[in-house]
């Protein structure tokens, strides 16, 4: 293979950036950050500061079977989803399967009506967080501006 950079690499239903470093680029996948990229890079030996384009096929191949199975190269207690509900696996979801899964859970929530589900329905904080003076809806309370009346304002009226 020549030295040239391939702009686009398609990794875990992903297309990344072939200019950016390993590390940043595997990161752009939705559920793979800095720290798992580190992990991913070390397990495999890949410099996470070369670029991703430079890479030859075998070494993209192998980052293929990282990113999808984190799993299995990584402690229990480095995955996004440990100890699943349904199946009792531990898993680390990627790409659409986190969003299904996070939607999946908040549907479960809800229909369990547990507090965080009923939250989620009211459409109110889930976390904790403070309500009294952030996270209001609809216009704001306390002094109104009066409008100002046509013809009285300054401007460039009919010189």
């Amino acid at each position: 293979m020549s030295s040239s950079v391939r702009e686009i690499i398609r990794i875990g239903n992903t297309d990344l950036d072939g200019k950016k470093a390993t590390l940043y680029a595997i990161a752009k996948i939705k559920g793979i950050g800095i720290s798992t990229g580190v992990a991913i890079c070390r397990y495999l030996g890949i410099d996470p500061n070369q670029k991703l384009g430079l890479l030859n096929d075998d070494q993209l191949k192998k980052l293929e079977w990282a990113v999808n199975n984190v799993a299995s190269i990584a402690p229990k207690w480095f995955v996004n989803r440990a100890k699943d509900v349904e199946t009792g696996k531990d898993m680390h979801l990627i790409g659409a399967d986190l969003i299904l899964y996070v939607r999946r859970d908040i549907d479960l929530e809800r229909k369990l009506r547990t507090w965080k589900g009923i939250r989620h329905n009211l459409g109110l904080k889930v976390r904790g967080q403070r309500t009294r003076s952030t996270g209001r809806l609809g216009g704001t309370v306390g002094v109104a501006k009066k409008k100002a009346m046509p013809g009285a304002g300054g401007g460039s009226g009919g010189k």
